[in-house]
C-alpha cells in the first residue's frame, strides 16, 4: 500500500508557486521554487497527516491517477498509516494480544511521534495476515 498523496502545483503572479493537495484540503504550502514545493509538500503532508492521526479523524486514501506531483509522508508517518488501514475491524486490544504486548506498546504503533523499529513494524504485519516490504524510491 503506497501512501504518496498527489499535489497541484501553480505559479502566483509574484512568480511564487502555490501547492494544494487533492485528497487532503487543509494541506497547502507554497515555495520560491519548484523543488522547493516538493520538499515543503512532504513537511505539511506529514504534519496534516499526524494531526488527523492525533485526532482519529478519516484519512482518505491517496487518489489514483496519473499525477504529475506526488510526495509520501515521513517514515513515522506511514507506519501508523499502515497499521491502521491493515487492522481491519480488530482492535488494538486484539492486536496487543496477538503480538504478545500490553494495549500501550501496541497503541505506540498507530502514534506518529513513535517510530517503530522494523522488528516491531515486521511482527504487526504478521500478526495483520500481512508481509513488511521495505521499498527506497
Amino acid at each position: 500500500m503506497s501512501f504518496e498523496y498527489p499535489f497541484n502545483i501553480k505559479k502566483s503572479e509574484d512568480g511564487s508557486y502555490f501547492v494544494k493537495f487533492i485528497d487532503i484540503e487543509e494541506a497547502i504550502t507554497c515555495g520560491s521554487s519548484i523543488e522547493e514545493c516538493i520538499y515543503n509538500a512532504g513537511e505539511v503532508l506529514s504534519a496534516m497527516l499526524e494531526c488527523r492521526l492525533e485526532d482519529n479523524d478519516e484519512i482518505p486514501l491517496p487518489s489514483k491517477g496519473n499525477h504529475k506531483y506526488r510526495v509520501a509522508p515521513s517514515a513515522a508517518i506511514q507506519a501508523a498509516l499502515l497499521i491502521r488501514a491493515n487492522r481491519q475491524g480488530k482492535t488494538l486490544a486484539d492486536l496487543a494480544r496477538t503480538l504478545g504486548v500490553t494495549w500501550p506498546v501496541a497503541q505506540r504503533l498507530e502514534n506518529p511521534r513513535h517510530s517503530p523499529s522494523l522488528k516491531q513494524l515486521e511482527r504487526a504485519a504478521a500478526a495483520l495476515g500481512k508481509r513488511l516490504v521495505i521499498d527506497f524510491k
